[in-house]
């Protein structure tokens, strides 16, 4: 009875009692495979894709061969970055013509994409299969025509757009024919579909409740206010990007995740959970300094946990490319004192432009469908960078996009320095990295470093006024 509750809140989205629902469960049969399943489920779609990792291993190790629990850790693997492990699993369950294979097809085809495997990608279509039956396979043909044929993939890609019955895959076919415009100079059209695509699948976005932590700072800071220092245990190996997207995060994580002592973990979810907890204990923005001891380095070994099981073995740095930890650096520095920082920035126009023609989540990240909301959020950001990481004594050091693109080493070098790391040859070249990026940046971070990107914003003049001068 209760599994077939637990299955009715996962289809309605209702993940909070899905969580509950499974937890109790488990509590009086810790080896129920259903439980364990539905609660990878629930965290997955929460965010929470370490902790999914770990609920849907131990599914598997109760049912090994179940194709469920199969395909739901190969959207885990492929968020995580285990792309080998995604095409040895799926690649039989796809050739086997289980009802299963459809999907399991959509997942391997949407993870080669994104590891630029071309050729495998090639290989998978012209093998056929159940899977291009999908409507969502559609966004797998228009991106490989768009290789040899973008005229043709763009066309195909605004017809998805239009008409494709999975809102979804409408938003993201309608930003990639947008990108594929800008890209082939077609500036007023790309700026028009991605206008449309925001007013058709970006709900209305709640700016004042994401800078309320921001404006709270940026007070304290005004006034001159103290920042009590931390009762926990100073963090090691750790080092955290601090800037908004689109402003280099993804090239600096993956020139660094190059050094053989640093592993870059992607958008791990760790400080989202990290907040949240605090939020739930009702100490954010005010009672950080009320927090005992046990709480905060319980809140820091759960994050170390996370971030742990996903670190390369041997690396004695992790770096965390999380987006949204600039908004909460106090926090951070109470939780994990000792962190290392790396501050980003760019021309906020170029930062405006590459946000708003680009496929965010429209929930969490809503403010880049409109210009005049990133423009408050970039404000928002420099009323506090880098003088917050000064009050709270956080080490850090500040790169700009266009110096990095213009002189990558002297810049590598000096953040290596501040980790204590020498400087090796291949940090500079992150087109060789092997390790698959699954962000915006994707297809940027496989070519060598280029300045091709700075002034972008200028193809767009007609979208910026005067407003945006004192950035």
């Amino acid at each position: 009875m209760e599994i077939h509750l637990l299955d009715q809140q996962l289809k309605a989205g209702e993940i909070p009692a899905a969580l509950a629902t499974a937890n109790q469960i488990l509590g009086r049969s810790p080896d129920n495979f259903a439980a364990w399943l539905g609660k990878a489920v629930a965290l997955m779609r929460a965010g929470r894709a370490t902790e999914a990792d770990e609920a849907a291993e131990r599914a598997r190790s109760l049912c090994p061969g179940e194709p469920q629990a199969l395909l739901i850790q190969a959207m885990l693997d492929q968020r995580l970055g285990r792309i080998d492990r995604v095409v040895e699993q799926l690649v039989p369950l796809v050739e086997s013509g289980s009802p299963h294979s459809a999907e399991a097809g959509i997942i391997l085809s949407e993870t080669l994409w994104y590891a630029h495997r071309r050729d495998a990608l090639s290989k998978l279509v012209s093998r056929g299969g159940a899977w291009l039956s999908d409507p969502r396979a559609q966004l797998t043909l228009a991106r490989l025509r768009a290789i040899d044929d973008p005229s043709g993939a763009i066309t195909d890609l605004a017809t998805l757009a239009s008409n494709g019955n999975m809102p979804l895959i409408r938003r993201i076919a309608g930003f990639e024919a947008a990108g594929l415009l800008d890209k082939t100079g077609r500036y007023r059209e790309a700026f028009d579909l991605a206008s449309r695509v925001h007013a058709q699948t970006t709900p209305p976005y709640n700016l004042d409740a994401m800078l309320a932590q921001v404006r709270y700072q940026a007070a304290r800071l005004a006034r001159r206010e103290h920042w009590k220092s931390s009762q926990a245990q100073p963090v090691e190996g750790v080092v955290m990007v601090v800037g908004l997207p689109r402003s280099g995060t993804t090239l600096l994580e993956q020139m660094l995740d190059c050094h053989p002592d640093i592993s870059g973990i992607g958008e791990y979810e760790g400080v989202d959970v990290l907040t949240s907890s605090l939020m739930a204990m009702r100490v954010l923005p005010h009672g950080l300094a009320s927090l005992s001891r046990d709480v905060v380095m319980n809140l820091q070994g759960r994050y170390l946990a996370g971030a742990r099981r996903i670190q390369r073995p041997g690396a004695r740095w992790l770096f965390d490319k999380n987006l949204r930890g600039w908004r909460w650096l106090p926090a951070i520095a109470t939780v994990l004192p000792g962190t290392v920082f790396l501050r980003t920035f760019r021309d906020p126009r170029d930062m405006a432009i590459s946000a708003f023609l680009s496929h965010f989540n429209p929930i969490s990240e809503g403010w880049t469908g409109d210009l005049t909301m990133i423009r408050k959020v970039a404000e928002a950001e420099r009323s506090i960078l880098p003088d917050i990481l000064d009050a709270l004594g956080a080490p850090y050091e500040s790169v700009r996009y266009e110096d990095l693109v213009a002189s990558p080493s002297p810049h590598a070098h000096r953040c290596l320095s501040r980790l204590g790391l020498r400087m090796v040859d291949q940090v500079i070249h992150p087109e060789s990295n092997p390790r698959a990026v699954f962000t915006l940046s994707h297809a940027q971070v496989r070519q060598p470093i280029y300045q091709t990107s700075v002034e972008r914003w200028k193809n767009y003049r007609f979208a910026f006024d005067s407003s945006w001068d004192s950035l």
